[in-house]
């Protein structure tokens, strides 16, 4: 079996090569620009990823798709509705697909975004209600999919991740509040808190993300479209979350508090029912343990 992997240098992409390579299987680290990996079995394919000719060579190989490629988060979108490296990547990898609709492709939509504020938690067949252009082109890219699919004989799985984090997430504006926590408590800088700190999240560890991924590559699901929340089913106030971190690194933040922002869900929380029937999958690892290995990983890496 071959696997490429959209967004491979990226935090999810890295993850999910090292472990598909671990695991025997061949993967094609799609890449704009050149990357190294550890793992002997993961070959760099360099392309720009934007029309369908740079992906008929990995679909001509037979390898699966999953597209985890990604340029934008709700801040960074705010304002500014971006169709390059997000949108024009997925539109060029269908029309790729119309000639091999026996490649699987696996999507990494968002769960964090889509859905609004909700007060139970959301299942996949609940309303969108996108309030950033950054899940509003998820959406899109979803509806696309769709279109393919009904087209073409074709199998598609769209996992929907609440927050994701683990070792390998590296400290970034706008891109992961755990790495970006470690980073303040380590250097002593302000963390900046949006709101008054009591906006729900679910945080899902990276392996157990991976977990859910590499059994959507092979599972028996039938052709069409088929959505899945990716979740670890324990939601948790930003504050919690920051106490939890504090206790981790033993090295409590110096918090910031800011207006919230007006594209930012205040309360979302996932049912990840049907992942979990459909695959067998359950996430294994709990909050502490997760921040406990990340914060060693961070550390290590520093």
């Amino acid at each position: 079996m071959k696997v490429a992997i959209l967004g491979a240098a990226g935090f999810l992409g890295r993850s999910l090569g090292e472990s598909l390579a671990c695991a025997g299987i061949e993967v094609l680290a799609a890449t704009r620009q050149p990357a190294r990996f550890d793992h002997a079995g993961i070959r760099n394919v360099v392309a720009p990823f934007a029309g369908k000719d740079d992906f008929i060579p990995l679909l001509r190989e037979g390898a699966a798709i999953i597209h985890a490629a990604s340029i934008s988060t709700p801040g960074s979108s705010a304002a500014r509705p971006q169709l390059d490296g997000n949108l024009r990547t997925t539109l060029g990898l269908l029309e790729a697909l119309q000639e091999f609709p026996g490649n699987r492709l696996v999507y990494i939509s968002s769960g964090g975004t889509l859905y609004g504020d909700g007060d139970r938690p959301m299942p996949e067949d609940a309303p969108l209600r996108p309030r950033s252009y950054h899940a509003a082109g998820k959406i899109a890219a979803e509806s696309f999919i769709r279109a393919w699919a009904s087209q073409y004989p074709g199998t598609a799985i769209v996992l929907r991740p609440s927050n994701v984090y683990g070792p390998g997430q590296k400290p970034g504006h706008g891109f992961g509040v755990v790495p970006n926590a470690f980073r303040c408590a380590s250097e002593g800088a302000e963390f900046t808190v949006l709101g008054d700190g009591r906006s729900l999240r679910d945080y899902l560890y990276v392996d157990d993300f991976v977990a859910l991924c590499s059994a959507a590559l092979t599972a028996e699901t039938g052709e069409g479209v088929h959505a899945y929340n990716a979740a670890s089913g324990q939601a948790l106030q930003l504050l919690s979350l920051l106490d939890r971190i504090d206790a981790t690194t033993g090295m409590p933040l110096r918090r910031v508090f800011r207006p919230a922002r007006t594209i930012d869900v205040r309360t979302i929380t996932l049912d990840n029912t049907a992942a979990r029937r459909a695959f067998g999958w359950n996430p294994a690892t709990d909050i502490d343990e997760g921040l406990r290995r990340s914060w060693d990983w961070f550390r290590a890496s520093a």
